[in-house]
C-alpha cells in the first residue's frame, strides 16, 4: 500500500469538565489507529478557542460544564468549524435527554450516553459505541444538506423494486432509525397529513430515558398521541408507539387486536431496541398491508427485517444519502434492491400520504 492510499485519521476534540471521563474518552479513541485526538478541553469556552485553530472532523461535547456549557458552545463550534460533526455526551437524566434532543435540533449530529464515574470499568458498550459513532460520522464529512435539497447524484447503483398487485393503504407503518434519527423523525412525522391514520411503530436506537422524552417531542411535533410502547398495550390507529430503550418491540395478534410485546432478549446488531425484530413481527402480523420506512442511521440494523417485509409484499422506503446524517441503515436497504422508493426526507410524508390517497381513489 502506498502512502497516498492511506486515509487521513479522523481528527477529534474531546470536551468534558471531568478529567476522569475526559481521560476515558481520550484513551478509548487513541487506541484506534483510524482516530487522532487533536485537542482535549475542560469547558466550552476553551473548546471554541481550540476549534477556531484546528481542522476537526468530530467533536465530543459534554452538556454540563462550567464557564460555558455544551448547549451554549454548540452554535459557536458549528460556526468556527462547520465541517465538524458534534456528538453530545450526556448522563442519563431526563433533563439531559431533553437538552440532547434540543442540541440535535440545533445542529448536533448525535449523542452518546456517558458511563457514570463509578462504572468506568464496566463500559465495553460505551467504548464500542463511541468508536462506531466517531468512525461513522468522521467518514461522512460532507455536511448533511437541507431536507428540501434536490437529490444529489450518488454514482452508486440502486435497484428499485416496484410493488406488484393491488395497492392497499398500509394498516401499519414501521420506522427504523439511529444516528440523526430523532430530528428526522420529528421532520417526517410533523409533516405527515391526517389522512395517514394507521398506527406508526418506531425502533430508534436510544437509551431508556431518552426514548420517553423523544416520545413527548414526537407527540408535540406530529399532533398525534405518541407514547413509549408498553408490554400488552393495544396498537391503535392514529397513534405513534416508540420502542422503549433497552427493550425490543414486537407485535402480535390476539383476536382482532394487535398487541405490543416487549422483551430483553439479546441485542441484535448490538442494538436493543433493534429494528429487525420489529420489522419481522410486522411482516408476520400484517404482511403486504404494511410499510417499512428506513431513516438515517449507522450500521445495517433493519435490513434483514425489511427484506422479510418486502418478501411479504410490503412497501419499503429508504431515506436518500443526501439528507441522511449517516447513510448506513437506509443505504443497506437501498442496495439490497428491496425499496419501492428512495427519497429525500422532505418528500417522505407526501409519498406516504399518496399511498393512502391512491388506495382511496
Amino acid at each position: 500500500m502506498t502512502m497516498a492510499s492511506v486515509p487521513s485519521p479522523i481528527r477529534v476534540m474531546v470536551v468534558d469538565d471531568s478529567a476522569i471521563v475526559r481521560g476515558l474518552i481520550v484513551r478509548t479513541l487513541t487506541n484506534d489507529p483510524r482516530i487522532e485526538v487533536a485537542a482535549s478541553c475542560s469547558n466550552g469556552e476553551m473548546a471554541v478557542a481550540q476549534a477556531a485553530r484546528k481542522a476537526l472532523d468530530v467533536i465530543i461535547l459534554d452538556i454540563e460544564m462550567p464557564v460555558m456549557d455544551g448547549l451554549a458552545a454548540l452554535p459557536k463550534l458549528l460556526e468556527t468549524n462547520p465541517q465538524a460533526r458534534i456528538v453530545m455526551a450526556s448522563t442519563l437524566t431526563q433533563r439531559n435527554a431533553g437538552i440532547s434532543l434540543k442540541a440535535l435540533s440545533l445542529g448536533a449530529a448525535d449523542y452518546i450516553a456517558k458511563p457514570t464515574t463509578d462504572r468506568l470499568n464496566a463500559s465495553e458498550d460505551f467504548h464500542r459505541e463511541l468508536i462506531q459513532k466517531v468512525i461513522a460520522l468522521g467518514q461522512s464529512k460532507e455536511p448533511v444538506r437541507p431536507a428540501d435539497a434536490a437529490p444529489r447524484p450518488s454514482g452508486k447503483p440502486q435497484l428499485l423494486h416496484p410493488r406488484s398487485g393491488a395497492m392497499r393503504p398500509p394498516r401499519i407503518i414501521g420506522i427504523g432509525s439511529s444516528t440523526g434519527g430523532p430530528q428526522a423523525l420529528l421532520t417526517l412525522l410533523g409533516a405527515l397529513p391526517s389522512s395517514v391514520n394507521c398506527p406508526i411503530v418506531i425502533a430508534q436506537h436510544m437509551p431508556a430515558t431518552f426514548t420517553a422524552v423523544l416520545a413527548q417531542h414526537i407527540g408535540r411535533a406530529s399532533g398525534r398521541p405518541s407514547t413509549e410502547a408498553a408490554h400488552g398495550m393495544e396498537i391503535k390507529p392514529g397513534t405513534i408507539y416508540l420502542a422503549p430503550g433497552n427493550y425490543h418491540l414486537q407485535l402480535t395478534r390476539e383476536g382482532p387486536a394487535c398487541i405490543a410485546r416487549l422483551s430483553q432478549t439479546p441485542p441484535e446488531n448490538f442494538c436493543r431496541p433493534s429494528v429487525d425484530p420489529l420489522f419481522r413481527s410486522i411482516a408476520q402480523v400484517f404482511g403486504a398491508e404494511s410499510c417499512a420506512v428506513m431513516l438515517t442511521g449507522m450500521g445495517s440494523d433493519g435490513c434483514g427485517g425489511a427484506k422479510v417485509m418486502a418478501a411479504a409484499g410490503a412497501a419499503v422506503i429508504a431515506q436518500d444519502e443526501a439528507t441522511s446524517v449517516v447513510w448506513g441503515m437506509p443505504g443497506a436497504v437501498a442496495h439490497a434492491g428491496i425499496c419501492s422508493a428512495i427519497l429525500p426526507l422532505s418528500q417522505m410524508a407526501l409519498h406516504l400520504a399518496a399511498m393512502f390517497e391512491k388506495a382511496a381513489a
